[in-house]
């Protein structure tokens, strides 16, 4: 009766042995995830530090190139005038300008 018990014993104690070795492997690939999820939510937070700078610099640059486009509408339409202007003088002096 004995030699069950240490067989009990000895079977019991193997089986402990595997639930910790167990144990210890799933605590290790539980620290290599939380491992990665911390890099991948560090990447995403530089992406999203990115996305908020290229969308200022993005603001930036449209309000840049409306004032362009109304700078240039303004220069054309100046230039515009002084033709008008110019061949109203010329018409004055009976030259036509083709």
């Amino acid at each position: 009766m004995g030699n069950d018990y240490q067989e009990d014993y000895d079977l019991i104690k193997k089986h402990n042995e595997e639930l910790v070795r167990k144990l210890r492997e799933s605590l290790v690939r539980e620290t290599k995830i939380k491992e990665e999820l911390y890099r991948a939510l560090e990447r995403a937070k530089v992406a999203e530090d990115g996305e908020e700078m290229l969308c200022s610099q993005l603001g930036e640059l449209e309000a840049e190139s409306v004032d362009q486009a109304r700078d240039f509408q303004a220069r054309m339409i100046a230039l515009m005038d002084q033709l008008s202007q110019a061949q109203k003088l010329l018409q004055g002096h009976s030259i036509t300008m083709h």
